[in-house]
């Protein structure tokens, strides 16, 4: 895939943008992460920050002797005093750049599961309007030659079809974590009220559609490596079926969900801010 630099620095450019690292036990890989951003945008956007929730590893040891050795003075290091979850991580770095004033935030994991290089395509739809979020499919490429265990290949297949049944949606997959968001979309967003694990990445999707809030999908290659991997995945589908399914009983008005009559709740009263 062909990237022209120069429009993507125009891009990136016009608008206040942020890329999120979070980081987990990743000091062997944060530094590659960081190296395959590409240099436009390290020297155009505003902030590239990684949260470190609370290693065992250096992991913000490492990307904080990045930051001196290589003199980027755009980037910044938080490392959490306890672990927050993933998703309590994304809390943390949302609520940054609404606070800050951003335009939009690139989350791109530290693991080296995905890869930089496609950063300055992925942004454009949000940053031009066009969409108020994107992320990057694996299930739109080839995630078996890239690695991705049988398992987690059939899993995410199961999931998807099930999710998009019950949320009348066509998305090729929903649990990729290379995704982009218009901060004005997550200021429509309750996401504080979100689970702190990492079903938080269906939670948000669900409340996109909801919203009617626009979702662009984007083909990305699949990698995985010998990086150590933190998800139970019957523990976390579980969830991730619950979290649906219950959503949907409640939106239907068939049974309701004390989880998502609070995330609605909070829609409302984000509703009539002004």
């Amino acid at each position: 895939m062909e990237i022209d630099p120069h429009d993507a620095e125009k891009t990136a450019n016009h608008k206040r943008l942020a890329i999120f690292i979070p980081a987990f036990n990743a000091a062997k890989t944060i530094s590659t992460v960081l190296d395959r951003i590409p240099n436009n945008l390290c020297e155009s956007v505003v902030e590239i920050f990684v949260i470190d929730n609370d290693s065992t590893d250096d992991t913000s040891i490492v990307a904080v002797n990045y930051k001196k050795t290589r003199g980027i003075h755009n980037l910044e290091v938080i490392k959490n005093p306890k672990n927050m979850g993933y998703g309590g991580s994304q809390k943390i770095a949302y609520l940054r750049c609404i606070d800050k004033g951003y335009d939009a935030v690139a989350m791109l994991h530290g693991d080296a599961q995905y890869a930089p290089e496609l950063l300055s395509t992925l942004i454009r739809p949000v940053m031009d309007g066009e969409a108020d979020m994107v992320f990057g499919s694996r299930m739109d490429g080839n995630p078996l030659k890239g690695g991705m265990p049988i398992i987690r290949y059939l899993g995410n297949r199961v999931l998807t079809t099930l999710q998009n049944i019950f949320l009348s949606t066509n998305l090729s997959e929903f649990h990729s974590g290379y995704r982009i968001f218009s901060v004005d979309a997550l200021k429509k967003i309750p996401f504080e009220r979100f689970s702190s694990d990492y079903h938080f990445d269906t939670e948000i999707i669900i409340l996109f559609v909801d919203q009617k809030l626009k979702i662009k999908e984007m083909p990305i290659p699949t990698h995985y490596g010998d990086e150590e991997n933190y998800v139970n995945i019957w523990d976390y589908g579980m969830k991730v079926l619950i979290s649906t399914f219950s959503y949907f009983l409640h939106r239907k008005g068939i049974r309701h969900s004390r989880n998502w009559s609070k995330i609605m709740d909070g829609t409302s009263q984000l509703s009539t801010k002004k």
